[in-house]
């Protein structure tokens, strides 16, 4: 059920995108970290897997594309004009878990960074299906609560920190958008900036023009859609929690 949506936060000084893979963040909040980044704002990523199975050559070298999918991933957050931290935790793509160990990793970088904002998979999405997904957004949740008391992970030897809001994506009951006209391009050029995702997940094959486009239009569509529910021609929507 999708209720009343608020629009906009004032934009933030520092925030923080927990994503499971490379290209996550890109696809969920770029417009809105493009939007942002341009007001100022130092935009961060920390990406939880490797990304060593985003291919469908069964033949495929992982361990290049591990290599390969670091190099996108610091493109794409150029491509949006991130001043933050691209830290990758890792983890092998398909067996993230939300472990006390992972969950410490993901506090660490909370305390580190300091964001106001996190922006984070909705876990409790029904039906999900991948489980880093999952794992990934429940060690959002669980390292916000970790970072902000002093008592967990003294060993960390650095002050806790509060966010003031999380940002849930892919999340079925939206209460919140960020109003991204103007900011489509942006998003759609930092996605196309994973070129190895190219074929298993925008289904551009050769760098097919047709394709090409009509992963574009994908992309302009789900903005116009996120748009119509706050009122606006593009947006990216989120379940927004401030009670931290």
């Amino acid at each position: 059920m999708i209720g009343p949506v608020q629009l906009n936060l004032p934009t933030p000084a520092r925030a923080l995108a927990i994503v499971a893979h490379p290209d996550d963040a890109e696809f969920q909040c770029g417009a809105t970290f493009a939007k942002w980044a341009a007001q100022g704002c130092v935009v961060n990523h920390l990406v939880c897997t490797d990304g060593a199975k985003g291919t469908w050559d069964p033949h495929a070298d992982t361990r290049a594309l591990v290599a390969t999918r670091k190099i996108e991933q610091r493109r794409a957050a150029d491509v949006l004009g991130s001043t933050g931290e691209v830290v990758f935790l890792g983890a092998v793509d398909g067996e993230l878990e939300a472990t006390l160990a992972r969950r410490s990793e993901v506090a660490y970088w909370i305390r580190v960074l300091r964001p106001d904002v996190v922006l984070a998979h909705d876990p409790w999405q029904r039906w999900r299906l991948h489980p880093d997904h999952r794992a990934a957004g429940f060690l959002a949740c669980d390292g916000i609560v970790a970072a902000r008391d002093p008592h967990f992970y003294p060993k960390h030897g650095i002050p806790h920190h509060r966010p003031s809001t999380l940002l849930l994506f892919e999340t079925e009951e939206p209460n919140h958008a960020e109003d991204v006209e103007g900011y489509a391009d942006v998003k759609i050029e930092a996605l196309l900036a994973h070129t190895s995702q190219h074929e298993s997940t925008m289904y551009i094959t050769d760098g097919d023009r047709t394709q090409r486009d009509v992963f574009a239009k994908r992309i302009v569509d789900e903005l116009t859609a996120c748009g119509r529910i706050a009122g606006v021609d593009h947006a990216e929507c989120f379940r927004r929690i401030d009670e931290l």
